[in-house]
């Protein structure tokens, strides 16, 4: 399956990194330049293993996926649950790890495409479009964790 990868070097905690990458609401669609609107689904209140989120890009697509683990401020996994047709199976993490008084980032999403016959090409372009679109989404959470003022406006929800 193909895989593509994002990486940077934040300068924060890795538990301020974490907490700001699972914001949700409007918050989240300050620096998420992905996500149109997403929330919880089944009347759950937080992000936590076995919770479900429905997210609506700012393309337009809509995927319903599940935590898989969620283990702050470590790292948290999600798998595809309903997606885009041309999705057979999608799956995301994100890592966070002290690194030098900051925070490595590394967020990870794999996939496959479908029809099965039609592979050769679809996930060689999948990987193109998504490869673009996780450095988009990584360097605008670079950014605002960089942002003072985003950063204290976020301490303070909590």
């Amino acid at each position: 399956m193909p895989q593509v990868v994002a990486e940077r070097f934040i300068d924060i905690d890795p538990e301020t990194a974490f907490a700001l990458s699972q914001t949700t609401g409007a918050f989240r669609l300050r620096w998420d330049p992905f996500i149109h609107a997403q929330g919880f689904l089944d009347g759950a209140a937080k992000a936590g293993k076995g919770v479900r989120t429905r997210t609506r890009s700012r393309m337009g697509l809509l995927m319903v996926s599940e935590y898989v683990s969620y283990l702050p401020p470590k790292n948290v996994g999600m798998k595809m649950v309903q997606g885009p047709w041309f999705f057979e199976q999608f799956g995301g993490g994100w890592r966070f790890t002290p690194a030098k008084g900051g925070t490595k980032a590394v967020w990870k999403y794999t996939f496959s495409c479908r029809p099965a016959w039609l592979r050769w090409v679809a996930e060689p372009v999948g990987a193109w479009l998504l490869g673009r679109e996780i450095e988009r989404r990584m360097t605008a959470f670079a950014r605002a964790c960089q942002n003072p003022v985003l950063v204290a406006e976020f301490k303070a929800l909590e």
